[in-house]
């Protein structure tokens, strides 16, 4: 399974870099057609598919654990109670949801944006697995693990339940049920990386993804995640709550990115956003430029490059310009492991929004 998971994270990463010229071409053309029906709609197209792709690359990304977390205090239950409309939503009207929560409060280490779409891919799984109708009940509790247990350390979890009575799955079908692909669903209804995204979201939060089922009796899916100690719960932020200031100042911006074709997508955004930028396709040709001319407002640059990555970059640059804004880019949504740096984040494949967002956001200093 390690070595599926680094397979599948090679895999997203350089699937993320190809879409990023995708999309970013793609909207920017959407802008310039506005006109032309016809090609409006064939882009479009081409985005919907494309976006589609960034998706499936997420949850190849949370297979292999190289996702970007926000870990925080989550409570479960309120996460339960304002999911209750879209689970509903998301069922249909053949099937009822139960929940069943504690009085006390369960609150968790966790990202609550992604402990979301885990909890709804869940809730999916449960009722395709009941065509004919049937119930899922959703089950809240704290258990604490007084030593090692399987793949659990000892400490206080917080444990959430989704229960179907489904048909099941026999003993084969359950040993594979995460494995990246695999799927009972017929062709076209289903990627088979529902449960392995989960799977690797629950590792990546030291937890565990427990499956418990048998052919008749439906299915138990327990999601067992390390408790928190801190009182401040964090809420999932969805990015369109974030406002991008229309009239932010053009500003001077060096692009580095040992892709030409990903450069060129990132240099028309940002000259499309109204900045003047000034490209560079390797750490040690940033470097020359900057030791030349140090009048730049923000430093974008890509993580993996040969020669010098981008971490080494941002600690050369900062040598030379102390202070001066910089964010990284990654086809990886999650750096490795033991680079800590203090920038801003972007994930590719990242769109126009996306981008003047996170400058706004380096430039603000937040």
């Amino acid at each position: 399974m390690e070595a599926i998971g680094q397979l599948t994270g090679g895999v997203a990463h350089d699937f993320n870099n190809l879409l990023m010229a995708v999309l970013g071409n793609l909207e920017l053309l959407h802008k310039h057609t506005a006109h032309d029906p016809k090609a409006v709609r064939l882009i479009e197209g081409a985005l919907q598919g494309a976006r589609r792709g960034a998706s499936l690359t997420q949850r190849l990304l949370a297979f292999a654990r190289r996702q970007d977390l926000q870990v925080g205090p989550v409570n479960l239950g309120n996460l339960v109670g304002d999911m209750a409309d879209l689970m509903k939503r998301s069922v249909g009207s053949g099937i009822i949801i139960e929940t069943n929560l504690p009085a006390v409060q369960v609150v968790v280490q966790a990202d609550a944006n992604q402990l979301e779409l885990a909890l709804l891919n869940l809730v999916v799984n449960a009722r395709d697995a009941m065509p004919a109708g049937g119930s899922i009940r959703i089950a809240l509790r704290q258990v604490s693990l007084p030593s090692e247990k399987g793949d659990l350390t000892s400490g206080d979890y917080g444990v959430l339940s989704v229960i179907d009575s489904g048909h099941g799955m026999d003993e084969a079908t359950l040993e594979k049920a995460i494995v990246p692909f695999f799927s009972t669903k017929e062709l076209g209804k289903g990627t088979g990386l529902g449960l392995s995204m989960i799977h690797g979201l629950a590792h990546q939060l030291n937890g565990s993804l427990k499956l418990a089922s048998a052919l008749g009796s439906g299915t138990t899916a327990e999601l067992w995640i390390p408790a928190s100690d801190e009182n401040q719960v964090a809420k999932a932020v969805s990015p369109q709550q974030h406002v991008v200031s229309e009239n932010q100042s053009p500003k001077r911006v060096l692009l580095v990115d040992d892709d030409f074709l990903i450069a060129m997508s990132s240099v028309d955004m940002l000259t499309d956003l109204g900045h003047e930028v000034v490209e560079a396709h390797s750490g040690l040709e940033a470097i020359e430029i900057l030791k030349r001319d140090a009048r730049f407002d923000l430093i974008i640059t890509d993580y993996s490059m040969p020669g010098m990555t981008g971490g080494e970059l941002i600690v050369a640059a900062r040598a030379l310009i102390p202070g001066i804004p910089m964010l990284i880019a990654s086809g990886y949504a999650d750096l490795p492991s033991g680079v800590e740096l203090d920038v801003g984040r972007l994930g590719k494949p990242y769109t126009q929004q996306q981008l003047a967002l996170e400058i706004s956001k380096a430039l603000s200093g937040h």
